[in-house]
C-alpha cells in the first residue's frame, strides 16, 4: 500500500529566488509570488508545513496596473479611532510606498493564520534594482506570461 509523502519542516530545502517586477501587472505577479512563497510549485508541497522559498522582488516602483486603477483604486487604513479612516490612490501608493503596495497584494493571497504569517516573512521587496541579499546567491526566476 502506498502512502502520501508529507514533508517535515526541517527536511524542506529552501531556495532564494529573484523576481524583477519591472513591467509586470500587480495581480498576476502577486499570485505567482504567493505560489512560490507557499511552495505549491514543488512536488513536496504539504499544506500544513512551510515548504516555500524566499522571494526577493526588485523594481517594485515600476509595477503596472491595468485600466484606470492607478487613479480609481483606493487603499484604506484605520487606526481604530472614530473618524480616522485614511485613503490613498494606487498612484500615490506606487509613488511613495511601492513596496507596501506589492506586500499588501501578496499577503492578501496567503493563508490567514500562523502559517501565513510565517510564510510572509520570506518575502523581501525592494523599490529599486538593488537588494541586500546578494550573499544568499538568489536565482533569477522568470514569471509565466
Amino acid at each position: 500500500m502506498r502512502t502520501t509523502f508529507m514533508a517535515k519542516g526541517h527536511e524542506v530545502e529552501r531556495k532564494w529566488l529573484l523576481v524583477d517586477a519591472e513591467g509586470q501587472t500587480l495581480g498576476r505577479l502577486a499570485s505567482e509570488v504567493a505560489t512560490l512563497l507557499r511552495g505549491k510549485h514543488k512536488p513536496t508541497f504539504t499544506p500544513n508545513v512551510d515548504t516555500g522559498d524566499h522571494v526577493i522582488i526588485i523594481n517594485a516602483e515600476k509595477i503596472q496596473l491595468t485600466g484606470n486603477k492607478l487613479k480609481d483604486k483606493k487603499y484604506y487604513r484605520h487606526s481604530g479611532y472614530t473618524g480616522s479612516l485614511k485613503s490613498r490612490t494606487a498612484l500615490e501608493m506606487r509613488t511613495n510606498y511601492s513596496t507596501k503596495m506589492l506586500e499588501l497584494a501578496i499577503k492578501g493571497m496567503l493563508p490567514k493564520g500562523p502559517l501565513g504569517r510565517q510564510t510572509a516573512k520570506k518575502l523581501h521587496v525592494f523599490a529599486g534594482a538593488e537588494h541586500t541579499h546578494a550573499a544568499q546567491k538568489p536565482e533569477a526566476f522568470e514569471l509565466r506570461g
